[in-house]
């Protein structure tokens, strides 16, 4: 590990302390903890890019249905 210093505001440092999961926990394990949560190992596929850009393609030209016809058509109360 390298030894450093950062300068955060004193909420951001609280709302660090609410994250820790034990008193003890440091902050560099909150930051890296949270630094792998945003951090997607798992890219999207071409196909399922192609299956966004349809849906919202989709949602532009009207092309929906209300939850109240999906129940309907499929017999769900």
């Amino acid at each position: 590990m390298v030894p450093t210093t950062i300068q955060i505001r004193k909420e951001v440092k609280e709302r660090l302390d609410l994250l820790k999961k034990h008193p003890r926990e440091s902050y560099n394990e909150v930051i890296s903890r949270l630094a792998d949560a945003c951090i997607d190992r798992v890219p999207l596929s071409d196909e399922a890019i192609l299956g966004i850009e349809e849906a919202l393609e989709d949602i532009r030209r009207g092309r929906v249905h209300t939850e109240e016809e999906i129940r309907k058509e499929f017999g769900v109360e």
